[in-house]
């Protein structure tokens, strides 16, 4: 059976594309989606990726959401810290035995973003 390799994009509408794709980028450090070959894609470190279908009436996200997206980070405490600065609320940061350190926010339109430091092994 043939598998995929990984997430090769995550694709998702918003009211201001370009201004949502900006304060990624300058809030988190993504790069832009290329619309040349000049430039630099965004390319994520190797690593856990996890795909979960939640419960229809999960509470681990805002319910108005279909989706949330993970990112893993390395320094959880300092991404926390960046994102505060920027004005930026951040709340249920929490650890999970075995897992890691897991922080919630939400981005300009309201989608949930989840942080993630996986424990290091």
């Amino acid at each position: 059976m043939e598998r995929v390799l990984g997430i090769g994009g995550v694709f998702f509408r918003a009211k201001d594309p370009k201004g949502l794709s900006q304060w990624y980028h300058d809030t988190l450090g993504i790069n832009l989606a290329p619309t040349d070959m000049e430039m630099e894609p965004w390319t994520a470190e190797g690593g856990v990726t996890v795909f979960a279908p939640f419960a229809e009436d999960t509470d681990y996200f805002p319910k108005d959401r279909q989706v949330m997206i993970n990112f893993r980070v390395a320094d959880i405490t300092a991404m926390t810290a960046q994102l505060k600065t920027a004005g930026v609320e951040v709340f249920n940061e929490q650890s999970m035995d075995g897992l890691g350190r897991f922080a919630h926010f939400l981005d300009p339109e309201g989608n949930a973003v989840e942080l993630w430091e996986p424990v290091r092994g």
